[in-house]
């Protein structure tokens, strides 16, 4: 199904539930992009053992597709000095959880007790910071289901999914915050911020937190 192979299907079926995505994204190395920016399909995620936040989320929404469910994957766009981060949603029981791959300590996986895509969202926000402590998250963007947008080639595609990852960019987003709020913004403190530098892996290499 989808071209993959029977060893990818089975990984990626084997995938059934939220907890076991999430596991699956936790074990393999953040993709620190050495050779140059990338964005992996969910064959090259299996083959290369790594991935960074778009990379996990396409890779958990199709594992909902293979579950029946809405492959849904929500993008949230930050001020310019800092990076943006895509999550994969779902909905268990009326409410939503997320899917989330990262380096950090912060921007985790979410459990599905959030009532819209809004809550959800804004449970990131007091996470969301610079090294200097500035709140950065401004935006979302609406559900993409990208099965629906895209088609299926990119799921087995040995190119960089480049055309998602623009794509996204795009989509319709709803802001988060009005000037007067940005402006009277406090800044993170410095023990979050401390906190907020805590990795997962460095160097292809999982680090024994204490």
């Amino acid at each position: 199904m989808y071209n993959l192979s029977k060893k990818e299907e089975k990984i990626l079926r084997s995938l059934d539930t939220p907890k076991k995505i999430q596991d699956f994204l936790n074990k393999i190395p953040i993709n620190f992009e050495r050779e140059g920016d990338t964005c992996y399909s969910p064959r090259k995620v299996l083959r290369e053992k790594k991935a960074h936040c778009i990379e996990g989320a396409l890779l958990a929404a199709f594992c909902f597709k293979l579950q029946g469910k809405k492959p849904l994957v929500v993008d949230l766009k930050t001020c310019k000095n800092d990076f943006e981060h895509v999550i994969a949603i779902f909905k268990r029981n009326g409410k939503y959880g997320a899917i989330s791959k990262t380096n950090h300590a912060v921007l985790r996986y979410r459990e599905p007790i959030y009532k819209n895509i809004r809550e959800l969202v804004m449970s990131y926000f007091h996470e969301y910071f610079d090294d200097k402590g500035r709140k950065n998250l401004r935006s979302f963007s609406e559900p993409v289901n990208i099965i629906k947008k895209f088609g299926t080639g990119w799921i087995i595609s040995e190119e960089n999914l480049w055309e998602i990852h623009d794509a996204l960019d795009k989509v319709k987003h709803h802001k988060i915050l009005t000037k007067k709020q940005i402006a009277r913004l406090r800044k993170a403190d410095k023990i979050e911020i401390k906190a907020g530098k805590l990795v997962e892996w460095r160097r292809g290499k999982k680090i024994k937190n204490r």
